[in-house]
């Protein structure tokens, strides 16, 4: 375990908890090293199905420590967020593992992005959202400014971007920002629920599944279907498959083995 970074495996579940509950789980430069080398680690790991990031305390994620860009060593911004931040966000999109974002508290500018990136989210009641960024003079970063629009449209990602307003749990919801909302008590056993669902599904569909969603974002209708057909192919000739078409014939669940 790193200091500011706790990583808990249960079975198929990992459960990432960023753990500096006195300073809102602010991102240092150990924490952010440490998550990315997690989430590459688990990454690799077959054994691991679903994943599962949240914050210790009262927040999810309050962004950058403020106070380690203070210190005259810090490196230069666009240093940070290409050589710190960026390979997280990339790390967490690449992953084939589905991701769950159970937000427990404030999520606020980059612990705002964190979320945002994450495959699916669900809030606590007291949970909030903002940028924050242009409250202290910075622009969204950490793939905020791609992930808003596409989440809740450009207007809204421009009320939410330009005039820093929060979020709270309940509009969330309604904007489809996050799936579900829970009494902060019922939090983890909720993420864990659905974690497990999608342990118990067909690893290599998955994993393909979010190939073709995060393609989709960038390609036409006909490159989107070429795309399908390739990524069937390949889930088709799988044991999975297999497995899915005789647990079917034989009315009992499946059991997936990510081959």
């Amino acid at each position: 375990m790193t200091e500011g970074l706790r990583v808990e495996v249960d079975g198929p579940i990992a459960i990432l908890t960023l753990d500096r509950p006195e300073a809102l789980n602010a991102l240092t430069v150990p924490v952010k090293v440490a998550l990315r080398e997690s989430l590459e680690s688990i990454a690799e790991d077959r054994a691991i199905r679903a994943v599962i990031l949240t914050g210790a305390g009262r927040a999810f994620c309050a962004g950058q420590d403020l106070a380690e860009r203070e210190r005259p060593d810090a490196a230069p911004l666009e240093v940070e967020v290409r050589e710190r931040y960026n390979p997280i966000i990339r790390a967490l999109r690449s992953m084939g593992q589905p991701v769950i974002a159970a937000v427990n508290g404030v999520a606020a500018g980059a612990g705002a992005s964190l979320a945002l990136a994450c495959d699916l989210r669900i809030a606590a009641e007291g949970a909030r959202f903002m940028l924050a960024f242009g409250r202290i003079g910075l622009v969204p970063d950490s793939g905020a400014s791609w992930f808003l629009p596409r989440l809740l449209g450009t207007a809204k990602a421009a009320e939410l971007a330009l005039l820093d307003d929060p979020v709270n749990a309940a509009d969330a919801l309604r904007l489809g920002l996050v799936s579900k909302v829970v009494p902060a008590d019922e939090l983890m056993t909720e993420a864990r629920a659905m974690a497990q669902r999608l342990a118990d599904g067909a690893p290599l569909a998955i994993a393909l599944t979010k190939q073709a969603l995060e393609r989709s974002l960038s390609i036409d209708l006909d490159e989107a279907l070429d795309g399908e057909a390739k990524l069937q192919g390949i889930a088709g000739a799988s044991a999975d498959h297999a497995e899915g078409l005789a647990a079917f014939r034989e009315k009992r669940p499946p059991r997936f083995e990510g081959l």
